[in-house]
């Protein structure tokens, strides 16, 4: 089965920008859709953006759409995800997932294979 390893978080200002990235292992991602979620200590887990393999589209939650692309890197089996214009509330463990549905990807419970996360901190 497949594993994924989030890695790119730091510690970043205002204003900047990160590439956060998730290395499936364990076999091809198709095809299977890739999801970021965040979780903030004391919040609840949010969703961040889903890459399909059947659709030309992305989908991307409310907190980051207009400022982050996700994308993939098929030889590398590899998901990326940039976001830009950071602000202080996108501090938190960012984490993928797989999953097999093909509509309500902000549900989390629709996801497997979750990665360990990474953390990014954003300051001022």
């Amino acid at each position: 089965q497949v594993q994924l390893v989030e890695s790119g978080g730091g510690l970043v200002e205002t204003g900047g920008s990160l590439r956060l990235s998730c290395v499936a292992s364990g076999g091809s991602i198709r095809p299977l859709s890739v999801g970021w979620f965040r979780q903030a200590p004391g919040k609840e887990r949010e969703f961040v953006a889903t890459i399909t393999w059947f659709s030309d589209k992305n989908y991307y939650g409310s907190s980051v759409e207009g400022r982050s692309s996700i994308s993939r890197d098929n030889a590398k089996n590899t998901v990326y995800l940039q976001i830009n214009s950071l602000k202080r509330e996108d501090t938190a463990v960012y984490s993928c997932a797989t999953t097999t549905y093909t509509s309500g990807f902000d549900n989390p419970s629709r996801y497997a294979s979750w990665g360990q996360g990474t953390q990014v901190t954003v300051s001022s």
